[in-house]
């Protein structure tokens, strides 16, 4: 643990935000997931609606910091080419 006051400090706020990051990525990849398993199941409603989540999730987590923008565009257009191939 540091010694002084300001490096304390910068140590509880970055374990903060890990926790805080922590969290959210792992409601991002149950969300994924969920979306995964709507395009095995074949279920065009879900897969569309759990897009839209995932989507959103994505793109909060470059505002909150938590992902960079190219890999959450790679995310995306990933998940969008697995819901396309099951619609046609």
């Amino acid at each position: 643990m540091a010694k002084s006051k300001t490096p304390a400090k910068r140590a509880r706020r970055a374990e903060a935000n890990r926790l805080r990051n922590k969290a959210y990525k792992s409601k991002l990849k149950t969300t994924i997931k969920q979306y995964e398993n709507a395009i095995i199941a074949e279920d065009l409603d879900t897969a569309s609606n759990k897009l839209l989540q995932v989507t959103s999730l994505l793109d909060r987590s470059i505002t909150k910091g938590i992902l960079h923008k190219n890999n959450v565009a790679r995310k995306k257009s990933a998940l969008s080419k697995k819901l396309n191939s099951i619609s046609q």
